[in-house]
C-alpha cells in the first residue's frame, strides 16, 4: 500500500475555472500572468485577510526573494530567523549577499525563541524572518517590540500558516511582508504558486514590488495605462504566476474554510488516539499557545530520547 506524502483537496471548480481559460483562448482569454483570475486571486486573500496588498508569485521563495529585494539586504547584512527552517528562509539573504543568523527554538512550539533573538541582534542586523511552521503563529507581540525598538524589518515566512491566526489577526498580516506557498503539500494549493503580503502603507514599496515582480520592468503600469510602454527601470526576476494556476488557486482559496476545517477534523483526531502515548509518556503532542488559531497544517509527533 502507497500513502502519498501528499494529496490536495479538490473543490470542484479547478477544472471549471481552468476549462474556461482553455475554451476562450480564440477569443483571447489570458493565459499568461495577472489576468482576471489572478486579480481576483488577490482581490480575495486581500479582503478575507485584511492585507494591504497582495502580490501572487511563482512560490513563496519567490516572495522572500522580492521581500529581501524591497528591505535591501547588503552583502555582511544580518538577518535572524530560526535555527529550524526550510532552506527558503535562507536562501534568498544568502543571495543578497547578506548573513543568516540562526537563532534556537522555542521546544514548546518549534517556533523562533522571542527571548533568544535579541541577543542575536548586532549592529549589522537588518531584520528578523519569523517562521510560522505547522501554522502555528510565532510569538509575534514580542517579536514586533523587538523589531521596532531596534528599528528592524520583520518578513513571515507564513508558508504553512495561510489562514492561520495570531490574536485574531492572520499571519503574513503582521510584520512587514508576509510570505505565502500554495504549493501541492499546502493547504491551500495550485501545484506551484506563492503570494507577497506587503503591510505597510507605503505606496513607493508596492510600487517597487511591482517593478521587482515583473523583471525590473514597470510592465504593471503598463497594463493599467499609466505609461504608454514599460521600460527597465530596476533590478527584478520573473515572478509573476500564471493565469491557469490562478484560476486553480482560485477554487482553492474559495473553500480555503472548508478545508481548513476538515483538516482540522483529521488533525483532532489524531491529538485525540494518540493522546494515551504522551500519557505515558513515550511521545510529546503538538502544542498550541492561547494565542494561535491554527490551520491544522502539520500533525507532528516528537518522540523522547532513549538511553542507550
Amino acid at each position: 500500500m502507497k500513502i502519498p506524502f501528499a494529496r490536495p483537496y479538490l473543490t470542484g471548480n479547478e477544472q471549471k475555472y481552468i476549462n474556461d481559460i482553455l475554451t476562450n483562448i480564440r477569443n483571447g482569454a489570458q493565459t499568461s500572468g495577472d489576468g482576471p483570475y489572478g486579480k481576483k486571486c488577490e482581490q480575495f486573500m486581500e479582503e478575507k485577510f485584511g492585507a494591504r496588498k497582495v502580490l501572487l508569485t511563482t512560490s513563496c521563495t519567490s516572495a522572500l526573494e522580492m521581500a529581501t529585494f524591497l528591505i535591501g539586504i547588503k552583502p555582511g547584512d544580518e538577518v535572524i530567523m530560526p535555527s529550524f527552517t526550510f532552506v527558503s528562509t535562507a536562501n534568498p539573504v544568502v543571495m543578497a549577499g547578506g548573513i543568516p543568523v540562526f537563532v534556537d527554538i522555542d521546544p514548546d512550539t518549534l517556533n523562533i525563541d522571542p527571548e533568544k533573538i535579541e541577543e542575536a541582534i548586532t549592529p549589522r542586523t537588518r531584520a528578523i524572518y519569523p517562521v510560522h511552521y505547522a501554522g502555528v503563529s510565532c510569538a509575534m507581540d514580542e517579536i514586533m517590540s523587538l523589531a521596532k525598538k531596534h528599528d528592524l524589518w520583520v518578513v513571515e515566512d507564513a508558508a504553512q500558516g495561510v489562514g492561520a491566526r495570531y490574536k485574531g489577526k492572520y499571519l503574513g498580516t503582521i510584520g512587514d511582508f508576509g510570505c505565502y506557498s500554495f504549493h501541492e503539500t499546502k493547504n491551500i494549493t495550485c501545484g506551484e504558486g506563492g503570494a507577497l503580503v506587503i503591510n505597510r502603507d507605503d505606496p513607493k514599496l508596492v510600487e517597487r514590488a511591482e517593478i521587482i515582480r515583473e523583471k525590473g520592468t514597470d510592465r504593471s503600469k503598463f497594463h493599467r495605462g499609466q505609461v504608454d510602454k514599460y521600460t527597465w527601470v530596476d533590478i527584478g526576476s520573473s515572478y509573476v504566476i500564471s493565469e491557469i494556476l490562478s484560476a486553480f488557486l482560485l477554487a482553492q482559496l474559495e473553500a480555503l474554510d472548508e478545508i481548513n476545517l476538515k483538516r482540522m477534523d483529521v488533525w483532532n483526531e489524531y491529538a485525540e488516539r494518540l493522546r494515551q502515548f504522551e500519557a505515558s509518556g513515550i511521545i510529546r503532542l503538538p502544542v498550541i499557545p492561547d494565542y494561535a488559531e491554527h490551520n491544522a497544517h502539520i500533525f507532528y509527533i516528537l518522540f523522547q530520547d532513549q538511553d542507550a
